[in-house]
């Protein structure tokens, strides 16, 4: 039911004031004045589904600084989404209010004061509209809607908050908004000069709590489901980790107006194929603090013999962690009871499940311009898909993986790739004891839309940092986004945003003297960063976006940790035009004193400079091919990988382009308990010389010097 809880309530509303910031007044000038429809006048022609709606937009103001409603917006030029509940829907809700306790009777007289009836009354209209800005293509129809159950629409609606998508199984023409807000089937997709309605039967009201609130729900309710992983979570204290929703001081600084945009900064000397050159890179308006927790499930534990409601489950949970060696020994830990010890047996376990970032349904991996994908055909996957994040805890490797065998998303998967020269990049088999976990992103214990700073997604088996699992992770090559790097960006959505709104298309990271945004970057005053989204254009990036920074810049990225201690190549990817610049590159475990890594890097050089030793592929001798990929090597350049492409191409792949290759930038052993930094630094002294950065990857030595198996070209 998409009910709301009294103590939900106020934090609900709270969010949805905190977070309204739309503009001062309505240009009334712009109204319509055709014979058309409007998204209000629509409503207005039929009071018996909506006058109580309507009543409602008219009371509702844009923001807490403005004076025009709602029905002021609805009623001017725009591309606007309402999901406009019918009064049914309106007079259920009232009564779920007078169920919980709010008010005494199904009335809007029965509110005791008027704060509460208006923090009511937004709840309603503003989680029901999303303003898509000047683009029609930001009117969301059924067919725009996301092809992944739960997967949620590209823009939030007016109370900042993402709805999700789903439907049932067996009624593939029903569509749910947060899983429980049905979409009439005859009264949807109506468009009209403004936007696009679609009736509901149900307000759209999540309760909104905190993961910690929802934990400690369970825990009050002994709620089966995910009850013993939530008694692990308190017991290791993690409860106040997870009511952390968003950071207060940006929040402060960012209202104030102290922090800036970089206004019309295409003519400060980046470079983007794009016809508006007096665009402004935005920065993100809020910092908002997220998780992702990947729960086994009460059942998979009845099924090991622990009871999750006894009174010795945890310490039965630990010893099946022993018995089950789900540790490494590296770690040393302590199988006790001090469970919040960072050193304890259990601690450890539940913190490897566990990402410190809010990850969608459908943004856990990134189908975007893999070989052999395309934007028109979303469910067709040829190559494989992954991501390599850091989780909470001791700083541990967790793999995301998606492929046509792999049933959706799985964790720690590590399957037989066909990545020969002539290969397909398909996955062609996968062993039983490497099939990992699979995710479940749309079952009845899967919580993607009432918790305001968490996504649950359980998981079919048991999920632990073994030695098994180092062991796999540590036999591949890890290349990961540059923008995997930051959890911040995936919690604010910054990364691979659905939309060309400009203040989505390019977002600026000022400097740390402003404000460090991303924790695990560092700006100095003298650069300007920004994050190039490129949706739906056709470039040869990994997930086809990438960051660039220009001026003298010198920043520094914690990279991700090695699953075991060996020798590893560090490589950049690289795009080589005349835009680019030449950068100094550090790199150590100490960031305060980082040693040079090699000479400067010119990223200017295509593969075609004599000094490369660079042929294009041959299409009928591999062996030459190898021997002139060796040679490359030599001289610490790579081709780029078949795996990406342009556009999904399977003809046209960034290893064939001259311009996409990868440097090698050293070869050092690394230390999986130690943290490991990269700086770069500009060496120019002009301003407009850019520094490009699309991905990194961390190659053991068993991979790219394997006599037996050379390393794949995908």
């Amino acid at each position: 039911m998409c009910k709301i809880r009294k103590n939900a309530l106020l934090g609900l509303v709270a969010t949805c004031l905190s977070f309204l910031a739309c503009s001062e007044e309505i240009d009334t000038s712009a109204r319509y004045v055709f014979t058309e429809n409007t998204v209000v006048s629509y409503l207005e022609k039929h009071p018996d589904d909506y006058s109580e709606y309507v009543e409602l937009l008219k009371k509702v103001p844009v923001s807490r600084r403005s004076q025009s409603t709602l029905y002021q917006l609805m009623s001017a030029r725009g591309n606007y989404t309402c999901f406009a509940p019918t009064n049914d829907a309106i007079h259920e809700y009232l009564q779920q209010l007078v169920d919980t306790g709010l008010i005494a009777e199904p009335t809007w007289a029965a509110f005791p004061d008027s704060a509460k009836l208006d923090s009511i009354r937004q709840v309603i209209v503003k989680n029901s509209i999303i303003d898509g800005a000047d683009l029609e293509s930001q009117r969301f129809l059924i067919s725009y809607f996301p092809t992944q159950k739960n997967g949620t629409l590209p823009l939030a609606n007016l109370c900042e908050h993402k709805l999700t998508v789903s439907w049932p199984d067996d009624e593939l023409d029903e569509y749910y908004i947060n899983g429980v807000c049905h979409i009439d089937s005859r009264n949807r997709d109506i468009e009209l000069l403004n936007g696009v309605v679609h009736q509901i039967h149900k307000v759209i009201a999540p309760n909104d709590v905190t993961a910690a609130t929802y934990f400690e729900t369970l825990l009050d309710e002994k709620r089966e489901g995910i009850l013993l992983f939530s008694r692990a979570l308190q017991a290791c204290g993690l409860l106040d980790t997870l009511s952390v929703e968003r950071d207060e001081v940006y929040e402060d600084l960012y209202e104030r107006g102290l922090i800036p945009n970089l206004e019309h900064f295409l003519h400060k000397g980046f470079v983007d194929p794009r016809p508006n050159q007096d665009a402004h890179a935005y920065a993100p308006p809020h910092r908002l603090v997220g998780f992702t927790l990947f729960p086994e499930t009460d059942e998979f534990w009845r099924s090991q013999g622990i009871d999750p409601q006894a009174t010795d489950a945890l310490e039965r949970l630990t010893a099946w962690i022993v018995d089950n060696h789900q540790y490494s020994d590296e770690y040393q830990l302590v199988a006790d009871n001090d469970y919040t010890s960072p050193r304890n047996m259990l601690y450890q376990w539940v913190t490897y499940h566990i990402l410190p970032m809010r990850l969608q349904a459908d943004k856990m991996v990134y189908h975007e311009n893999e070989y052999g994908y395309s934007w028109h055909n979303p469910h067709r996957y040829v190559c494989p898909v992954y991501e390599y994040y850091t989780t909470m805890g001791a700083r541990r490797l967790l793999k995301l993986y998606e492929s046509s065998m792999s049933n959706g998303v799985c964790l720690n998967r590590f399957p037989v790739i066909d990545n020969g020269r002539k290969g397909t990049g398909k996955e062609i088999s996968c062993d039983a004891q490497k099939v990992g976990c699979r995710v479940d992103r749309e079952g009845p214990l899967t919580v993607v839309n009432d918790i305001s700073n968490a996504n649950i997604f359980p998981i079919d088996a048991p999920l632990s940092y073994s030695d098994v699992v180092r062991n796999n992770l540590a036999r591949e090559r890890i290349r990961f986004d540059g923008m995997a790097l930051f959890p911040e960006a995936m919690t604010n959505e910054i990364r691979k945003k659905d939309s060309n709104q400009e203040q989505f298309m390019h977002i600026y990271i000022p400097p740390n003297s402003v404000y460090q945004y991303f924790e695990n970057m560092s700006v100095n005053d003298d650069a300007m960063f920004v994050y190039f989204n490129g949706y739906h254009y056709d470039w040869e990036n990994y997930t086809n976006d990438e960051m660039k920074a220009i001026g003298n810049y010198d920043m520094t990225f914690t990279l991700p940790p090695v699953p075991r201690r060996g020798t590893y190549e560090v490589r950049y990817k690289v795009i080589a035009t005349g835009a680019r610049g030449i950068t100094q590159v550090y790199f150590g475990s100490d960031p305060n004193h980082l040693h040079v890594t090699g000479i400067p890097m010119d990223l200017r050089v295509t593969l075609e400079n004599p000094l490369t030793g660079w042929e294009a592929d041959s299409p009928d001798d591999m062996d030459y091919n190898a021997e002139v990929d060796h040679r490359l090597r030599n001289n610490g350049f790579m081709n780029g990988a078949v795996s990406i492409t342009r556009a999904g191409s399977t003809s046209y792949t960034e290893r064939w382009n001259s311009i996409c290759l990868r440097r090698i930038l050293l070869r050092e052993t690394l230390d999986p308990g130690k943290t490991y930094y990269l700086r770069l630094k500009s060496i120019l002294d002009q301003q407009t010389n850019e520094l490009y950065m699309d991905y990194i990857e961390l190659c053991p030595k068993e991979i790219y010097d394997n006599p037996q198996t050379p390393e794949d070209i995908w």
